[in-house]
């Protein structure tokens, strides 16, 4: 699994502030947010945004935080250095913030503690004092970190993490006894036959609701009710679908479905959620295969362009190999989107940057958008005779 760039350090002098220019490192400093994070272990694998370390025993979290949203995560250690599943969490920092948080050992995981007014009065005053044990905010990777994340508003982002506000790569799943009332519980036990197998009569699991992330459903591709001429259009146009999506989920804001494409790809990347991936698969697809949308919303699709662009620059070139580009999902969906860009009525300044984008992901990775087939992603087709 791909993931930020880490450097091994002992204490809290995480490199980045040197680089700075002396202007910019004081106004971070004076107006940065800062992490306070308590108790962590030495040895802890800790991340935020495209940065991550092994902590040291000085660690007390980190300063110089840019406002804006970033990701949190981190990875408890064990004596033989066994690395637990990753956790994390998005925020949005404001100017000067501070935001505490504290390490629970027994649940290897931030606890549930919320510090006192008067604990947050001595945080405050206490800032200097702190900046010793604080590593500051790798100022070198902010511009990455943002052309992968602008889409993502605070409204989004707090309508799309779970319940427990957690990013967890490994599924929880609860006992059915434990989750469900006692009719549902007797429910379940009565539609178990008695001569069913040992396998059947095991407890059942599901996932813990609490720990899913709400991604929005993709809508079908053609309204109720359609005839065959309508799912025939539909099927090779998904632009019923997007503009459906867009109206459910976003309140007409187009944008809104940039900000879930950039969101799911930081919890499949950073967060190392493979369901994310999956629903970042099924967004993108249905991007690619619209038609009448590009005539339609020319900014979104310039917003989608330059997105996927610094998408793919991220992912290292082995690791499509072996999952992006399994069936050709990738190729495939890119094929159909340059296709479509192509016999649209869009702008010539759209269309020149459609022609850049295929270019250069062909130097890149040495595609061949134009003899290509659909294979499972081609659309469906009604006989109409």
């Amino acid at each position: 699994m791909a993931s930020a760039s880490k450097r091994s350090k002992t204490e809290t002098d995480m490199e980045g502030a040197s680089e700075m220019d002396p202007n910019t490192a004081r106004k971070l400093f004076e107006e940065g947010a800062i992490l306070v994070f308590l108790n962590v272990p030495e040895g802890t694998e800790f991340g935020m945004d495209y940065n991550s370390w092994t902590v040291g025993s000085k660690f007390r979290g980190v300063k110089m935080i840019p406002p804006g949203i970033h990701f949190v995560y981190y990875s408890a250690v064990s004596k033989l250095q066994e690395t637990a599943p990753r956790s994390g969490f998005f925020y949005n920092f404001k100017q000067r913030e501070i935001l505490v948080k504290k390490w629970d050992p027994r649940q290897e995981d931030i606890s549930d503690y919320s510090p006192t007014d008067d604990e947050m009065h001595r945080y405050e005053c206490n800032r200097e004092e702190m900046d010793r044990y604080l590593g500051p905010y790798p100022y070198e990777s902010l511009k990455r970190w943002v052309s992968l994340t602008n889409r993502i508003t605070e409204p989004l982002m707090k309508a799309l993490v779970p319940n427990s506000g957690k990013i967890t790569s490994a599924t929880e799943l609860l006992c059915d006894k434990e989750s469900r009332t006692t009719q549902q519980r007797a429910e379940i036990h009565a539609s178990v036959a008695d001569d069913a197998s040992m396998e059947d009569k095991l407890p059942q699991m599901h996932t813990n609701p609490d720990t899913q992330i709400h991604f929005s459903e993709i809508p079908k591709k053609y309204p109720s009710g359609a005839n065959p001429a309508e799912i025939t259009k539909y099927s090779m146009d998904s632009s019923y679908a997007l503009e459906t999506l867009v109206k459910t989920h976003y309140n007409d804001n187009v944008f809104g479905v940039i900000g879930e494409l950039q969101f799911a790809f930081i919890c499949f990347l950073l967060g190392q959620v493979y369901d994310s991936f999956e629903h970042w698969k099924h967004l993108f697809h249905l991007l690619c295969s619209c038609e009448d949308a590009i005539d339609k919303h020319g900014d979104l699709y310039h917003a989608f362009m330059t997105t996927i662009y610094f998408q793919l620059a991220e992912i290292p070139k082995d690791f499509f190999v072996d999952i992006v580009t399994r069936n050709n999902f990738l190729t495939s969906c890119l094929a159909d989107f340059f296709r479509n860009l192509d016999d649209s009525e869009a702008t010539h300044h759209l269309k020149s940057r459609g022609r850049k984008l295929k270019q250069s992901l062909t130097k890149k990775f040495q595609w061949d958008f134009d003899d290509f087939e659909s294979g499972e992603y081609a659309p469906t087709v009604v006989d109409l005779s």
